[in-house]
């Protein structure tokens, strides 16, 4: 499809490239690039990780769903120790501002995406909501 030889030999009907998607990754390339690249970008991704799952491992409230080998950088899941208080952990997150945690509906649970774009700021705040709702709810 990237290949515009292929467009050209086929008078331009070999298929509509999905522009918006091209120029999305373009912008985030160019963007990537002016922080300084892979080399800039790696270590506060892995110093979000970190962050995220260590205080995941602290609190017993919260339990990761993935071998500490296997986890994700950029898509952190857990479980609630108690699924009975999956409910208070949304609201608070909700009343806090943190949304899109809520796992997926076929796993349930929960799920942050510490993707590059996101500041580690973000993480900070996320850990310092869920250790304030482990002293309050524990």
């Amino acid at each position: 499809m990237m290949d515009y030889r292929k467009h050209i030999a086929n008078g331009s009907m070999l298929n509509t490239p999905p522009v918006f998607a091209v120029y999305v990754c373009m912008l985030t390339l160019r963007w990537l690039d002016a922080m300084g690249g892979i080399a800039t970008i790696e270590p506060v991704n892995n110093q979000k990780a970190k962050l995220l799952y260590d205080a995941l491992d602290r609190k017993p409230m919260f339990t990761p769903t993935v071998r500490p080998q296997d986890r994700s950088l950029m898509n952190v899941v857990w479980i609630m120790e108690n699924p009975a208080q999956e409910k208070a952990f949304l609201d608070t997150c909700k009343s806090n501002g943190v949304v899109g945690v809520k796992g997926h509906r076929s796993v349930g649970g929960f799920r942050a995406s510490l993707y590059n774009a996101l500041p580690l700021s973000s993480v900070q705040y996320l850990v310092e909501m869920m250790e304030h709702f482990a002293v309050t709810h524990g």
